[in-house]
């Protein structure tokens, strides 16, 4: 079992720069674990933002692309997002995940908005 807390989200303007946080308490070891940030705005589907696998390889969706970057920390069971040039649709609720084979965790997200 893995709990996951996000945290760091808020209001920020346009532009602006956010770091998202995912705590993560488990029995078992962070580091086996490949990580991802999703997101969801009001009347959308959850989408990818940003995923990092237990080696370290990192995969993005295409519209943050180079205004996002993921990182972990194995050493403080932690997940980062950080946001660059943020844009008001970026707007959304996002959330932690970690997967290992069958097993898929989720956190309770954190909001994020972008507005002036």
């Amino acid at each position: 079992q893995v709990q996951l807390v996000e945290s760091g989200g808020g209001l920020v303007q346009p532009g602006g720069s956010l770091r998202l946080s995912c705590a993560a308490a488990s029995g078992s070891i962070f580091s086996i674990y490949d990580m991802g940030w999703y997101r969801q705005a009001p009347g959308k589907q959850r989408e990818l933002v940003a995923a990092i696998t237990s080696g370290g390889g990192t995969n993005y969706g295409d519209s943050v692309k180079g205004r996002f970057t993921i990182s972990r920390d194995n050493a403080l069971n932690t997940l980062y997002l950080h946001m660059n040039s943020l844009k008001p649709e970026d707007t959304a609720v996002y959330y932690c995940n970690a997967k290992f084979r069958w097993r898929d965790y989720w956190g309770q997200g954190t909001q994020v908005t972008v507005s002036s």
